[in-house]
């Protein structure tokens, strides 16, 4: 259980903020790690349970921007909350948009950022889930044949056996057999089904 523990990055250069915040937050339940680097964030081997990262945004070398877009860059998906002791509107504007959960100006009550936190945690909990999913998914397409792949694809994109029969010049039974593994291989029980788990690997835009 506690290896599912939520898991807070605290990313400050002035250590009495890291274990101040390490302290308030723990006392919630929630399982610190704090850094004095931006580059030192980077290099933590981050396990793979909800979290979120109180960044400050002046750091030495690397600032708090830069991070948000490496982390994009390296496929680390945490939701952050900045802090900044010089924040101003265009400053918070740039982190929200973005993605940032929340911008909070030195110095912040207790409630504000362990309100945040929560907030981000939770919404770290949604993401996790949905990049379990996608990696569920991709699993089942990458158990398909190349036919079956190819069968796959233009089942989604709308087309009919026939359809595909002639355009590959395939038996329509032949079609029919790759379709049905499709179906199996994929769980899905109908068309639509399978459009969504299409979408969702990201094989077809998703419908508006």
């Amino acid at each position: 259980m506690n290896k599912r523990r939520p898991i807070v990055y605290i990313v400050d250069d002035d250590v009495s903020i890291c274990r101040a915040l390490s302290l308030l937050l723990e006392s919630y339940g929630f399982k610190t790690a704090t850094f004095t680097r931006a580059l030192s964030f980077l290099a933590f081997n981050h396990p793979k349970v909800p979290s979120c990262l109180i960044l400050d945004v002046y750091l030495p070398t690397v600032n708090g921007f830069a991070l948000q877009a490496a982390m994009t860059k390296r496929g680390i998906v945490t939701p952050i909350i900045f802090i900044s002791g010089h924040g101003d509107i265009p400053m918070s504007v740039k982190a929200m948009k973005a993605g940032a959960v929340d911008f909070l100006t030195k110095p912040f009550s207790k409630q504000k950022i362990v309100n945040a936190v929560m907030l981000a945690i939770e919404k770290s909990k949604t993401q996790n889930k949905k990049q379990d999913e996608i990696a569920k998914i991709n699993r089942r397409v990458k158990s398909l044949s190349p036919r079956e792949l190819e069968v796959f694809r233009f089942v989604v994109k709308g087309m009919l056996n026939k359809q595909i029969a002639f355009k590959r010049g395939i038996s329509l039974q032949t079609i029919k057999v790759h379709r049905g593994r499709v179906m199996q291989k994929m769980q899905a029980k109908t068309v639509t089904e399978l459009i969504r788990l299409a979408q969702k690997a990201g094989l077809i835009p998703p419908q508006r």
